[in-house]
């Protein structure tokens, strides 16, 4: 949902809804296409000016996923992730666990954390367990399979 307070253009709104079309982790370029599927010629810089907007006004969230380009969804709150190195897959970080991280550093380091932003990168079991060639695209790894 677009934020409260912010000025709702027709092409913020298209952007956002490509972002929600797409089910996020999509860059600027993706958004763009995607855009050109049903109004080709739809400017790049529009969509740049509309991404800054909704990343400003907190409707959207910018992921810096490693290297590369930068990658948005639609905010839900603070979250972290682990990204796949091999497929780019993405895994959304449970908020309790970084939580257990920050209690930890300020109650046994004496660190008052104020900005946390985690990020790590790893290999995804469908990756280890099938190496080969993989998806251009970024995909959500299932947050809900958990191994022991």
């Amino acid at each position: 949902m677009l934020a409260p307070g912010m000025r709702r253009t027709a092409q913020r709104t298209e952007v956002y809804n490509a972002i929600v079309a797409l089910g996020g982790h999509c860059t600027a370029e993706e958004i763009t296409e995607e855009l050109h599927r049903s109004r080709p010629g739809f400017p790049r810089s529009t969509v740049y000016r509309a991404l800054d907007a909704l990343t400003a006004s907190g409707s959207v969230y910018a992921a810096h996923l490693g290297e590369g380009a930068t990658y948005y969804e639609l905010a839900s709150g603070d979250h972290h992730h682990a990204v796949c190195q091999v497929c780019g897959g993405v895994l959304h970080i449970q908020e309790e666990l970084v939580s257990d991280l920050e209690s930890h550093l300020q109650e046994g380091h004496h660190f008052k954390p104020l900005r946390t932003e985690v990020l790590v990168v790893g290999i995804c079991d469908s990756c280890s367990r099938n190496p080969g060639p993989r998806a251009a695209r970024r995909r959500t790894i299932d947050a809900h399979t958990h191994f022991s």
